[in-house]
């Protein structure tokens, strides 16, 4: 079915995003640190301040469950802005040039409301979608089907003529469950050839 709508991930899709570039430092053993982000910075920071849970509260419930790991908990939010390595600037030139085709833009991204603030002014291109959902804010985290069916209603999506773009396998597979069409992109380069399959572009 033809795309007319698109629906985008931001981090590892538009944004390189990856913990490891700060936490190598804070811990340089590899085994500890994949524990540390798995076992505790995934489950308890990231996916609980990306559902609207406060910074604060989520630090000191960490800490609570992992005491061994107070300083590092502690360090992680200072840092979070530093563990954006930059943009993927093949991604906004095809999200530019899909837009400047007339085919509305989205974004659906698991962020923080508290992190997210100030994005927008760092990254101007950020202001260029027709609109957005910050999952922080909505107090819903992909891949609940809730938050896809929020975006279909504020966006008035049609799912099968909706190409969702994003770089974890859960989350597509829960937009294909209710009929998106999908990138599950593994390497943002691969972006504009994997779009060009979709559309002509």
């Amino acid at each position: 079915m033809k795309i007319t709508k698109f629906l985008f991930d931001l981090g590892n899709v538009f944004f390189d995003w990856d913990p490891h570039y700060v936490f190598k430092n804070i811990i340089p053993d590899q085994t500890k640190r994949e524990y540390f982000m798995n076992t505790i910075a995934f489950p308890h920071l990231d996916m609980r301040c990306d559902a609207g849970v406060k910074i604060d509260d989520a630090v000191k419930d960490a800490i609570k469950n992992f005491p061994n790991y107070e300083n590092e908990i502690k360090q992680y939010y200072p840092n979070h802005r530093n563990m954006v390595n930059g943009v993927y600037q093949d991604t906004v030139d095809i999200f530019r040039k899909i837009k400047s085709s007339g085919y509305p833009c989205y974004v659906l991204s698991n962020w923080s409301d508290e992190t997210y603030e100030g994005m927008e002014d760092q990254h101007p291109f950020l202001k260029e979608f027709d609109d957005k959902i910050i999952s922080g804010r909505e107090f819903l985290v992909k891949p609940d089907p809730e938050i896809y069916k929020l975006a279909i209603s504020r966006f008035n999506l049609t799912p099968e003529q909706t190409l969702f773009i994003d770089d974890r396998i859960e989350n597509i597979e829960a937009a294909q469950s209710l009929g998106f069409q999908t990138i599950h992109l593994t390497d943002p380069l691969t972006i504009k050839s994997q779009i060009a399959n979709h559309i002509i572009v």
